[in-house]
Formats: structure tokens, sequence, C-alpha cells
């Protein structure tokens, strides 16, 4: 009988247990609203680098758990019924402002990384594998799942420990999304970023501790029941709904690999990398079971807040598992470049990220910001765990609305996607100039970026320069 799912599920859920204890009684961490998967997932890397070795116990489990609970946490969010926007226009625009905000951070990650690896190249490193510049978007913005799987084909095409490099931008990344945006949170409560009504919630002693009071009567209800238990669980209906939606977009998906393998190589690279980026097409398989549902009236046996106890539940063990799965794996010869690639990373997403956003947006900036640095710093499960500790149950439109607009992006982002393996191959290829068309491509994403930030922010693209963030019409 196999106990590995088991054993790694119970580990995560310790490291969950007593992170949640840590919350509760140490001040500090209450101080500072450190999340509680956040610290469960530095205890999980800690124990997985320097204990579980010696028990035989391996992360490559976490790695599988992470990529399914991305995906379903996706589905549960996407499948929950919200009413037709009040506003047609209103939702349009808030759709172009999500995509220009995440596609301006494609653009500056790309090309900065790009141009600081030229840099090292032309000064202190002139054997320098120049693919290691794309690292940085790689490992912050699409995570370490992406990271490594590039990283392990640029190792094909010479880049000794170009895995190691990606999963160590991806660790980096996620530990610079967590505290990072811890600290951007403990600014906007000290500087007024977060909204009065919203303020009053998270002073509360629960947000705090972590825990609601032990006087029943004052704790909020979590979900409603939609049917009827003596037929089926609420929460099992729930579970099959994500799973079965789930299992379509698998289908989907494997019938579309099948399909790009008839084109040839260029194909099968496309469908490889289709799979790392399942959770878009699980989004939209929900959309589309939920339009199914609405068509045949049954729509209304979907319950919202059982839908948020589910995606609660995988954000949760994702942040957690993801900081447990990486590797802190040696990767000598590259400190040099991955220190300037991560300070201008950090550059890029504490300070440039929050200046735009909060002049870009035109409502709940300080979430929608949480929410890009998240994304823009790990994955969309650091984003969500970010927005909860400021709204806990998702009562603001903005992570749906970031979800709408994941479609979008990654349409968008398919030519720079293509576009990575033009460093590597301009060594393999002695062709020098492919290096300079990929810079080419993330100055276009960059450009295009901005001129939308222009037109949609209007006059406030520049108003109070001297201000990190920007609060006022």
């Amino acid at each position: 009988m196999n106990w590995n799912y088991i054993i790694h599920i119970g580990i995560i859920s310790l490291s969950l247990l007593l992170a949640a204890l840590m919350r509760a009684r140490i001040r500090f961490f209450q101080k500072y609203l450190i999340p509680a998967p956040i610290l469960a997932g530095i205890l999980l890397l800690v124990f997985y680098n320097f204990i579980a070795p010696s028990w035989g116990l391996k992360s490559d489990y976490l790695g599988e758990l992470v990529y399914h609970l991305l995906n379903l946490s996706f589905i549960a969010m996407m499948l929950r019924v919200t009413g037709k926007p009040e506003n047609r226009n209103k939702g349009k625009r808030m759709l172009a402002e999500n995509v220009t905000a995440v596609i301006g951070q494609y653009g500056l990650q790309t090309f900065f990384g790009l141009l600081v690896t030229a840099l090292l190249i032309a000064t202190v490193k002139p054997d320098l594998f120049p693919a290691i510049g794309f690292t940085l978007a790689l490992g912050f913005e699409l995570g370490p799942g992406q990271a490594y799987s590039i990283g392990s084909t640029w190792e094909r095409m010479g880049f000794i420990g170009g895995s190691s490099v990606g999963l160590t931008m991806a660790a980096i990344g996620f530990l610079l999304g967590s505290f990072g945006g811890v600290v951007l949170i403990n600014q906007g409560l000290k500087r007024g970023w977060i909204g009065q009504e919203y303020l009053e919630k998270i002073k509360k002693k629960s947000i705090r501790t972590g825990f609601f009071s032990r006087v029943e009567s004052e704790r909020p209800v979590g979900s409603y029941l939609s049917t009827d238990g003596e037929s089926l669980d609420t929460f099992s209906y729930h579970i099959a709904l994500v799973m079965l939606t789930y299992l379509i977009s698998w289908g989907f998906l494997t019938l579309l690999t099948k399909l790009l393998h008839l084109i040839g190589p260029l194909g099968v690279d496309l469908a490889e990398s289709l799979w790392g980026i399942n959770f878009i097409f699980s989004a939209f398989c929900a959309l589309g079971v939920k339009m199914f549902m609405r068509l045949v009236k049954v729509e209304t046996t979907i319950d919202n807040a059982t839908c948020n106890r589910l995606s609660g539940l995988s954000v949760d063990l994702t942040v957690a598992a993801s900081l447990g799965a990486i590797s802190l794996v040696a990767v000598q010869g590259y400190w040099l470049p991955i220190l300037a690639l991560v300070l201008v990373g950090a550059f890029l997403t504490l300070v440039i990220l929050p200046a735009y956003c909060s002049r870009l947006y035109d409502d709940h900036q300080f979430y929608r910001m949480l929410v890009i640095y998240g994304t823009a710093t790990g994955t969309l499960p650091t984003g969500l765990a970010l927005l909860r500790v400021v709204d806990p149950e998702f009562e603001t439109p903005v992570a749906t609305d970031y979800l709408y607009s994941v479609g979008i992006v990654f349409i968008l982002a398919i030519p720079i996607i293509l576009s990575v393996n033009l460093p590597a191959f301009s060594v393999t290829r002695n062709q020098p100039e492919l290096f300079w068309l990929a810079v080419g491509i993330s100055f276009m994403y960059l450009l295009t970026a901005f001129i939308a930030y222009v037109i949609l922010a209007g006059k406030k693209a520049f108003a109070g320069r001297a201000k990190l963030f920007h609060i006022g019409e």
C-alpha cells in the first residue's frame, strides 16, 4: 500500500497547525500579519532540506501536489456564481487595467533581466550563459515549475546548472513575495493606503491571532447548505463538481496535446508549455461548466461560500507546499548574476509595481496591487494569500476580476514565452543577434504596457511623483 501522499499531506498539515499556533501566540507574527501558510512553508523548507533526507523522505511529491492544488484553486474560484456587472464599460476597463499591470511586469522583468545579463557578459562574466536573464521572469512570474522545466531544457543546450538556477530564482521570488508582501501590508496600514472600512476589520483580534472568539454566536457563517445531507452532503457535492471540472480540463489538454504533436517539434514544445500553465485551461473549463449549469438552470446549487472554503484550502496547502518543495541547491559560480537579477527584481516589484498600480486602478488599488505583486514574485496562490490578509472572505471583486484577466494575459504572453529559448539559441547556433531579438521582443511588451498605462491612468499617470503609493483623484 502506498502511503507517500498521506505521509506528505500529514507533514504539511502538521506544519500548518504549528504555524497557526505560532501566529496565535507570538506577537511578532501578529504585529506584521504574517500568514500561517507562509510560516508553515518556511518550516517545511527547513524540514525537507535538512531533516527529511535523513529519514528517506523527498520533496518530489510536494511539487506534484502544488501543481494540482493550483489548478483546483482556480476552478473553485471560477465556479462561484456572480451577478452580471452593473456597468459593462467598467468591467471592460478593469479587465484592461489588470492585463496592463501584469503584462507590464512581464516586460519589465524580461527586458531588464536580459539587459543585466548583457552587462555582466560585457564586463565581469564573459562566459555567462545568456539565457540566465530570463530566469528572473521565469522564477518570479511563472514559478518553480516553469523555471525548473525550461532550465532543464537549457542544461541540454549548455547551461550547466540551469534547472538549479531556475529553482533558486523561484525560491527567492517566493520569499520576496511572502516577506515583501507583509512589508507592503504593514506600510499600507501605517500610511493609510487601505480604506478605513477595511482598516477597522484588520484591527480585530481575530485578524491578529488568526482565530475567532470561543463564543459560537460571535463566529461568522462560513458556508451554506445547497443539498440535503440525507442525499448528498453539500461539501461532497462541491468537491465532486470541482474534480469533474478538473477531469474535463485534463481531457481537453490531452486532446490538444495530441493535435499539437501533429505539427512537429514546435508543436511538441508548445504542448509541454501548455501543461505547465494548466491552471488557465482549468479556469476556462470552470467557466464552461458554470455556463452549462446556468443553461440547465441548476447554478443555484452552487454555494459561493463553500467555493471560498475549497479555494482557501487549496491556497493554504499550495503556499505551504510550494515553499517546502524548493531545494536549496548549490549554485556555485552564479551568485553574482543571481544577486544582480534579484536586486533588479526587488526594485521592479517593491517600488515600480506599487507606484504604477496605485495610479492605474480606479478602485481597491491596494488590494489589486497585492495580487499583482504576489503573482509577480511567486504564483497566484501567493497573491491570493496576501489578499486574504486584508480581504479574508474575498468580499471585494479583486480576486475574481484578476482571474477573468488570466486568459487574455496568457494569449498576449505567448510570443514572450516562445522567445525564452532565443538567448540559448544565440549560443548553440552562434547567432548573437538572437539574444538581441529577445531583448527587442521584451522591449515591445514594455513599451505597449507603458502606452496602455498612460491611456488608462490618464491624469493620474504621473501624479504625486514623490509618493510610492498615490492616493487621490
